[in-house]
């Protein structure tokens, strides 16, 4: 087959062995955590998103998600999980999760496999088993990791020269988030002189896409008028990120956030590729490079946005002998940062003490209730909800006491997760600075909750009487 890399032979004993212990491994990081704050989406505010969504589609609400910052394949991979459910159940959606993630692991070994043999495709599968953004986002119901995969298994079957079903791939993977469209640098890259493949590649890549987020297709003018704004808030930035480093920096600070030295090991990978220049080295440092410049404009840095790297990068540390047996004593440490945020997650949310509290002791009906973002919701109470305050955005006006006390308002709940990071960048936000300086020194606290107390976990969160 044109473009077809090593890794024909079939796996050894030794080498299914070996990467089931990874599969154990990379589970048992995954599962450990997976129900954290449950019933309630407190991994990931995101998880909002897509869970109701998915779960109306099967409750009668049909499968136009009448949304479009994110593609639809993801709801509809979920939607028959949330069939058996009364009501949106994050719990299910997060099996749907780890199975994503673990399927991730899996593709990393075949790419690493196809593209330098049987010690980069173990190399790979461990690297991404306890990559910690990995591991944090396989428990959640969101885009990223299925993403991942799908990019993963893209950029294999390029490597095993079948690229059609590359293309295939590459259209499911922009369906769960459009820039897995990127894909399509390192498959033309895999197919260089095979013209025709290649148009029948991208006709699949389309057809893929259009087949699994239809109304993107047919509804093209809204998708736009979504993906657009998400894209300008993108490069805008986001809340927490205001004083960060130039996006290189910034972006390699998550890579290391998520691999640890392993990411050293992936840059001397990635030196040696770019002397080598095999085909699969050309094919896996297109991808680096065309994702690299897509990730370049963006204001907001989130460790999510690194996910699709971090395969490719775990199988250029396993390049070598030299290499594969530095990474296998460097993947120690992200195991053991993976281990101690699967650790934290066994604890009791802040959040969900401050739900308890209210369900307690605020009688319902007898008061009203002002949410800020990143807490939880109070879906039977008299509640409003904040807006979540960040570059570009204009001032919420409710976040001022006398104007919230003119709506009636009787308590504010604010947790950590918002308020310490617009404190960090006060100057940015100096209304909503004054507004969390006001509430600490005029109203009093009727309920605090901070994480390590009592075996809490999340962010500290106050509830203020007004």
């Amino acid at each position: 087959m044109p473009g077809a890399t090593r890794g024909h032979a079939r796996p050894g004993s030794a080498e299914l062995a070996a990467l089931a212990g990874v599969l154990l491994l990379a589970a048992g990081l995954r599962v450990v955590g997976a129900a954290y704050g449950l019933p309630y989406p407190l991994l990931n505010p995101d998880e909002e998103s897509v869970v109701p969504r998915a779960w109306r589609m099967v409750h009668g609400g049909g499968l136009d998600p009448g949304w479009f910052d994110y593609p639809t394949l993801l709801m509809y991979l979920q939607a028959p999980w949330q069939a058996v459910a009364a009501e949106p159940s994050y719990g299910l959606a997060r099996v749907v999760a780890v199975a994503a993630g673990l399927g991730g692991v899996a593709a990393a070994w075949w790419l690493g496999r196809r593209a330098y043999g049987r010690l980069a495709g173990l190399i790979g599968a461990a690297g991404v088993a306890v990559a910690t953004t990995h591991v944090a986002y396989s428990r959640m119901a969101v885009t990223d990791v299925l993403l991942t995969t799908f990019v993963t298994v893209a950029l294999a079957l390029a490597l095993a020269g079948r690229l059609e079903w590359a293309g295939a791939a590459t259209g499911l993977a922009a369906s769960t988030k459009y820039p897995g469209a990127v894909v399509l640098v390192p498959l033309l890259v895999a197919g260089v002189g095979h013209w025709r493949r290649l148009a029948v590649a991208g006709s699949l890549a389309v057809l893929a896409f259009a087949a699994t987020s239809p109304f993107v297709v047919l509804r093209a003018g809204a998708a736009w008028d979504d993906v657009s704004r998400v894209q300008r808030l993108a490069r805008a930035g986001w809340l927490g990120f205001e004083h960060d480093e130039a996006s290189p920096v910034a972006f390699g600070d998550r890579l290391w956030e998520a691999l640890g030295p392993l990411t050293l090991v992936a840059v001397v990978g990635v030196a040696i590729a770019l002397r080598r220049r095999t085909h699969a080295d050309l094919v896996l440092l297109a991808f680096v490079a065309a994702y690299a410049v897509y990730l370049l404009p963006l204001g907001a840095h989130f460790g999510r946005y690194v996910l699709p790297l971090i395969p490719v990068l775990a199988v250029l540390a396993g390049r070598s002998r030299l290499l594969a047996a530095l990474a296998f004593m460097l993947v120690l440490v992200p195991l053991a940062w993976s281990v101690g945020d699967a650790r934290d997650l066994t604890r009791t949310d802040t959040r969900e003490q401050a739900a308890a509290w209210v369900e307690t002791a605020v009688p319902a009906g007898a008061a009203r209730i002002a949410l800020d973002p990143s807490t939880l919701p109070l879906d039977d109470r008299d509640a409003i909800r904040l807006e979540l305050p960040g570059p570009g955005r204009p001032s919420d006006p409710r976040r001022d006491l006398a104007r919230l006390r003119r709506l009636g308002v009787d308590y504010v709940v604010v947790s950590g997760a918002v308020t310490d990071r617009v404190l960090a960048a006060r100057d940015r936000y100096p209304r909503e600075a004054a507004f969390y300086d006001a509430l600490e020194r005029e109203a009093p606290v009727a309920f605090a909750a901070d994480p390590g107390a009592s075996g809490l976990g999340g962010p500290w969160v106050r509830v203020f009487r007004l």
